[in-house]
């Protein structure tokens, strides 16, 4: 069963053909599988540029994604509202504050892991900034507990 989805697909820019952005969503789609895996490489971003790309290049690719079980929900919320799950913000804030650590134990010079920890401190402190979806999901809510509010 195909889902209504509420976003339509981006028109590509006139310069850059559709199998180029086609090309960019397939490979930093598999960055992001990739990156489920292996630790260091983030998944979330790499699925975001992917939806990106795909928007561009692909409604096929576009839709899968969207309805995808684990892609979903993350590309959705971010096409809504540019929100991210507090789970995915604390996978990120782990996973670069372990990537520093090894990069200070690491490297051949300090200024090396400096640069590339101060790199993801501004990138932790933009994704900690960014909204929350429950947050926003939160704010429907009725008082009652039975779920969100239908809006008049």
């Amino acid at each position: 069963m195909r889902l209504p989805l509420s976003l339509p697909v981006v028109k590509p820019h006139p310069l850059i053909p559709r199998w180029a952005y086609l090309v960019f969503a397939w490979a930093m789609l598999a960055l992001g599988v990739i990156g489920i895996v292996l630790p260091g490489l983030p998944t979330t971003p790499f699925i975001l540029l992917a939806a990106w790309g795909a928007a561009r290049g692909s409604q096929r690719l576009h839709d899968w994604m969207q309805t995808h079980r684990l892609f979903g929900p993350m590309i959705r919320d971010w096409e809504a509202s540019g929100a991210v799950s507090r789970r995915a913000k604390w996978a990120a804030t782990i996973t670069m504050l372990v990537c520093a650590v090894v990069m200070f134990l690491t490297a051949p010079k300090w200024w090396m892991a400096a640069t590339g920890t101060g790199i993801m401190a501004i990138t932790g402190t933009w994704l900690w900034l960014r909204p929350e979806p429950n947050a926003e999901r939160a704010s429907c809510a009725s008082s009652d507990g039975r779920g969100p509010r239908q809006l008049e």
